[in-house]
């Protein structure tokens, strides 16, 4: 069985920059394999780092209707704290999709 690797902003941001500096090394002394493997490890880097962005994007989206529901049920039936506690995860949600948009 394999594990499943979530992808990480970190991660992708760490190969983008290394693949980066690799790639322009590589050009700069003309070693064509450096500059390529560069360049390869740059453009892991982005995609996972762009993955990893929609996955908390999609996450934000999530929170946000459960929140919605909670806190329109609990308007509706009179509960405060399911109100309340719907209000902080939808929140939450907008919060997280505006840092992941």
């Amino acid at each position: 069985m394999t594990d499943k690797i979530e992808p990480s902003k970190t991660s992708g941001n760490y190969d983008y920059a290394v693949g980066s500096i690799k790639e322009t090394i590589g050009n700069a002394v003309g070693a064509t394999g450096l500059a390529q493997a560069g360049s390869e490890q740059a453009a892991k880097g982005d995609a996972e780092y762009k993955m990893a962005e929609t996955q908390e994007y999609v996450e934000g989206t999530a929170d946000r209707i459960g929140g919605k529901i909670d806190r329109v049920i609990g308007a509706a039936t009179g509960d405060h704290a399911k109100e309340a506690s719907g209000l902080a995860q939808e929140q939450k949600g907008k919060a997280q999709q505006a840092a992941n948009s």
